[in-house]
């Protein structure tokens, strides 16, 4: 998640203060994982120094007054050019459990029970996720789809991955007596 970008697609819309702002980023964005109020106002700090944000007034509430910031016309234009990029596919070629099913085989360990452990993982989070998106409001719903579809990816790919495993251990045996890489 682009934090930056975030805050300025927020912005987008109309001047907000940082509370006001991490509160429709956890909500919208991040509902499992909230923003951190330190992260929120380094940067708007560095948005504002960058110059695609700008002071829009003082609100007052019942504690202290809150800055509200405004996306200015370069924040816009930048903001605007970022929503238009297509989003790069993901996952990157190497992750982390593949890179731990890897080196359980280099070191002698049996892989499968690190993948019968990441499977009942996987499983407990889309039960999690199901139960959560049935009561979110749209917006939370589908990034709880979102997850899940991902989460049967890596189901997918465990299963096949188990189903291989002495294929792999077979041909990581073979290259690490050769130097050659799997």
């Amino acid at each position: 998640m682009s934090v930056p970008y975030a805050l300025l697609g927020l912005l987008h819309q109309r001047p907000h203060h940082g509370y006001d702002l991490k509160q429709q980023f956890d909500r919208m964005f991040s509902p499992d994982r909230p923003l951190p109020f330190g992260q929120v106002y380094a940067t708007l700090s560095r948005l504002q120094r960058d110059g695609r944000i700008e002071p829009a007034g003082v609100e007052a509430g019942p504690g202290p007054e809150r800055k509200q910031y405004a996306i200015t016309t370069a924040g816009a234009d930048e903001f605007e050019r970022w929503l238009a990029e297509p989003v790069r596919p993901e996952p990157q070629l190497q992750t982390l459990l593949f890179t731990k099913v890897v080196l359980a085989l280099l070191v002698g360990e049996r892989a499968e029970p690190l993948l019968d452990r990441q499977r009942s993982t996987h499983i407990a989070r889309m039960r999690e996720l199901t139960v959560y998106r049935r009561e979110a409001p749209v917006a939370e719903g589908l990034l709880a789809d979102h997850a899940i579809y991902h989460l049967e990816a890596d189901l997918r790919w465990i299963d096949a991955t188990t189903a291989r495993l002495e294929e792999l251990r077979r041909t990581l045996s073979t290259s690490s007596t050769t130097g050659e890489t799997a």
